[in-house]
Order: C-alpha cells, then structure tokens, then sequence
C-alpha cells in the first residue's frame, strides 16, 4: 500500500507539471500565443476593438485573463484544466472538448486494433523462433523482425497509400467511413470503418510485430535453459504444458510494463499515421492545431496523451506484483 501511494503521489505530480507546462507554453513564452490571438482578435474585430473586449476573447479561448495578476491566472487556468474545461479551438471555432472528444474512439480503434494484431503475432511467432532457435527459419525472421522494429511506421504507411490506395484503389486513402453511410450498428457501416482503417491499422501493426516477436523470442531463449524446465521434462510432463504453463508465462511475463506502456501510448501513437491517411482522431487534430497556431486545441491534445501515458505507466506499476510475486513493492520496477 506504502508504494502504491507513493506511486499514485508521483502520477498525480507528473501530470501536474505537464498541465503547469502547458500554462508556460501559453502564457510567458514571448511572441507565442498570447500575441498571436491579440493580433488576431484585432484584425477580425478591427480597430475599434477595445482591449477589455481583446482580453476577453483571448480568456474564452485559452482560459486566462490577461488583465489578472500572473498567479491568478495561473490558478483560474489550473481550475478550468482540471474541470475539464481545455478553451476553446481557434482554428475549429468550438470548444476544445468538442473536437477532441468524439475524435477519442476512433484513435483507440486503430491503435488498440493495431497494437493488438501486433502483439498477438510478434508472440506467437517469437515463441515459434525460440523453439526453432539456429534454424533457417530463425535467422531470417530474426532478420525481418530487426528491419520492421527499425522502420518508421510512416514509411510503411506511405507505400500502402501509395501503392493499396493511389495505384491499385483497393482501400480508401482518407476518413472513418463512407460519407454516403449513416453512423450506426449497421452491418454496411462496419464494413465501411474497417475498410478505412484497415491500411492505418497495418501500418502500424507491421513495424511493431518485429519487435514483440524479437523480445518474445529473447525471453524464451533464457527460459528454456532454466533447470527448472530441465526438471519438468525429467517429470515426465507433457510438451504442451511445459510449453504454456512454464515457458509462456515466464516468457510473456516481462513484456508486461512495455504492453501498458504501448496502451498509454494509444493516443500519441497514431499522430503521423492519422495524417497521412487522414483520419480524424486525436493526432490528426493535433498536427492540424500546429499548422493553425491553434494553441487551446493542441494543448488539449497533448495533456490528454501525456495523462494517457502517465495511466498507463502507473497502473504498470501498480499491478506487476501482482502477476509476479517475485516483485514486491519498490522492487518490482527492478524486476521488469
């Protein structure tokens, strides 16, 4: 209990400095986003525009009033951020929570379906590679795995817009759905939103099979020189439950963290990916809000993927102990 508290003490922090960060970013960098909204607020209202009326709209947009001393505005934006309440979208002319919210699902869908094919088969086959360990087979998806880890997933991204999308037209190049389709649990509708993601999701499923399967393959190497397995083959028990109960468990067991890690990473994961393939999710808006200078939303954007990543890592830590009792309190971040 003493190093959950202390873990849930140390997320609550982090995520506290990135939202003070934030605040930094908006507020007291010179030039940056404060002046841009003024110069703006007076180029669409015109010169008659008074500087309460400029305050004002810059308040409504980012959350702080710049007539205030700096720690209330401090405060005030703090108290908005934490409410929930992000400003409101510069380029988009709507609340940020607005833009960002339903933008949410669709950017879990594809990386959770994509980290989910990737994990699933880099598995399987790092099992299958250690077993095979020296054989041909071995060595060149060894090969393939150390080349896919090590490439972006853009590029793959780019080759099947290029040649899937452009050339062969076999998948859409861009949106969730049809736009002739009404959202729905319809059968025409699901097709039509597993065919558009389909070339996002392999992507980015393709470039992270190779490294699962190449740590799968690391961890079950050393598993199966353990006496332990020595002694389970001298019992007399069979292949199989060697091979799931002691080999599989103790193998998968220290790809944990990276697996939570890779979750709290869903919605910063797909932000390159998003774009090329123009999709709207939350890295799609967040790369639209640089190109706009539309701070409000690309603050949004990525507080939500830092305390999306802090959850992830927290709960890594908090539950590892659990599913190995070797790991016990501040130790367990040493055993994986």
């Amino acid at each position: 209990m003493r190093y959950a508290l202390k873990r849930l003490v140390q997320s609550v922090l982090t995520v506290f400095v990135v939202v003070s960060a934030s605040f930094g970013l908006v507020r007291l960098l010179p030039g940056g986003p404060l002046d841009y909204l003024r110069a703006q607020a007076i180029q669409q209202g015109g010169s008659d525009l008074s500087v309460t009326e400029i305050n004002r709209r810059i308040a409504a947009q980012t959350n702080i009033a710049v007539e205030e001393p700096l720690y209330v505005q401090y405060l005030e934006y703090m108290g908005a951020i934490f409410r929930g309440d992000f400003g409101r979208s510069i380029w988009y002319e709507a609340p940020v929570t607005e833009i960002i919210g339903p933008a949410i699902p669709w950017t879990v869908f594809l990386t959770g379906s994509a980290l989910f094919l990737a994990f699933t088969v880099g598995v399987s086959l790092g099992a299958f590679m250690a077993y095979r360990e020296g054989s041909r087979f071995d060595v060149a998806s060894t090969g393939i795995g150390l080349v896919l880890n090590s490439t972006p997933g853009y590029v793959v991204g780019l080759l099947f817009v290029a040649f899937l999308g452009y050339r062969l037209e076999l998948f859409p190049t861009g949106g969730r759905y049809a736009s002739a389709l009404t959202p729905g649990f319809s059968l025409p509708f699901l097709t039509s939103v597993l065919h558009h993601g389909a070339l996002p999701i392999l992507s980015m499923a393709v470039v992270g099979f190779g490294g699962w399967a190449l740590s799968m393959r690391g961890n079950a190497v050393r598993v199966l020189g353990e006496d332990y397995l020595r002694s389970a083959r001298l019992r007399g028990l069979s292949t199989r439950r060697i091979a799931m109960r002691y080999v599989a468990r103790n193998a998968i067991l220290p790809m944990y963290t990276g697996l939570m890690i890779a979750i709290g990473t869903v919605f910063g994961g797909a932000v390159i990916i998003e774009n090329i393939f123009a999709y709207p999710g939350i890295g799609f808006y967040l790369i639209q809000a640089i190109n706009a200078r539309d701070y409000p939303l690309m603050m949004g954007g990525f507080i939500l993927i830092t305390v999306a990543m802090v959850i992830g890592i927290t709960i890594a830590d908090l539950t590892y102990g659990w599913l190995d009792p070797r790991a016990k309190g501040g130790d367990a971040r040493e055993s994986y």
